[in-house]
């Protein structure tokens, strides 16, 4: 019998936020100090996942030759 897969697509908000959402969860809460640091982490993360999107559209977007 052959198995069957089925393609499921997440859109790409629902996989950030779920990112988001794992970080928050490990992430520690403890004091003051640490919550500066948590949200200097994701602050860097969102950050660094927007450079890198963006960099990919302009990457695209010379490539297909719209630009």
């Amino acid at each position: 019998m052959i198995a069957r897969t089925s393609h499921v697509t997440i859109s790409v908000s629902a996989q950030v936020s779920l990112v988001l959402f794992s970080l928050l969860l490990v992430l520690p809460v403890v004091e003051a100090a640490e919550a500066r640091d948590a949200t200097a982490l994701l602050l860097g993360v969102i950050l660094s996942i927007t450079g890198i999107c963006a960099c990919l559209g302009v990457y695209a977007r010379r490539r297909s030759g719209q630009m």
